[in-house]
């Protein structure tokens, strides 16, 4: 079912908290396993395996299959991001190519140097509950939606991926500039999180965004490996956004699920 144009207009300005103008109007750290087979270890990036064969990229139509399809996670449905996703990486931008990889994780583009990319929308369905029932344009955008993308790689181009955005929340740290849409805005702090272990690797971060001037959101994001596969969670609430603060945990179901269904 296609988004109307005023959930559409919310969610393109939601994606790395793009477009900020439009808010009112919307009203380890990874761990290693050495060579030596003996050595083990447990952290919130799970070891990545250094004898694993090259491996060998899925194509897109192959991530698509990949992605969560409706009906496949109670309470939650599942929609194409064709209509809320930015098209390609050359409409996401930051004024320091190393967070570049951080600003792409947000909008469900690859992380990494593959064209392999496919992406959709997971958001709760309050409406299946029956428990809510939207009376007012807030309540209507009082809902947690997560944009999801999958990307593929060949040889060790998944752990690149990985590296790229460990290394831009070091590097970007104190913020950055970025460009979406047309639309720019500023990434005020970018801090490291310890999140749940997941797959073989993950990386998760917290971003700061300047509300235009109006204080500050912190936005949530999770990064995580499979094989060759890169999986990126990034969650929004649209009603939240009006009003700064914290944004909320990216939902762990939705993060597992997800993650269940990679190769």
């Amino acid at each position: 079912m296609k988004r109307s144009p005023g959930a559409r207009l919310c969610a393109t300005a939601a994606i790395g908290a793009l477009s900020l103008s439009l808010l009112t109007a919307c009203s380890d750290e990874g761990a290693k396993d050495s060579a030596d087979s003996k050595a083990s270890s447990s952290s919130s990036s799970a070891a990545s395996s250094s004898s694993a064969p090259a491996a060998k990229a899925l194509t897109t139509a192959e991530l698509e299959k990949l992605l969560l399809a409706q009906g496949e996670l109670k309470g939650y449905k599942s929609e194409s991001g064709d209509d809320t996703l930015p098209a390609s990486k050359t409409a996401v931008k930051t004024d320091k190519p190393a967070c570049d990889p951080l600003a792409w994780a947000t909008a469900a583009l690859a992380p990494g140097d593959t064209d392999a990319n496919a992406s959709n929308t997971v958001s709760e369905d309050k409406a299946s509950g029956a428990t809510v029932q939207p009376e007012d344009f807030a309540d209507a955008f009082d809902v947690d939606m997560t944009f999801v993308g999958l990307s593929s790689y060949e040889g060790d181009g998944a752990e690149k991926a990985m590296k790229a955005v460990s290394d831009g929340v070091t590097a970007c740290a104190g913020g950055y500039g970025l460009t979406a849409e047309g639309e720019t805005t500023k990434v005020t702090k970018v801090v490291a999180e310890k999140g749940a272990a997941k797959g073989d690797e993950a990386v998760t971060f917290a971003a700061d965004v300047d509300m235009d001037g109006a204080g500050t959101a912190t936005f949530h994001t999770e990064v995580v490996r499979k094989g060759n596969t890169v999986a990126t969670f990034y969650t929004v609430n649209f009603a939240a956004m009006t009003k700064g603060g914290d944004m909320g945990a990216i939902p762990a179901a939705v993060v597992d699920a997800q993650v269940a269904k990679l190769k």
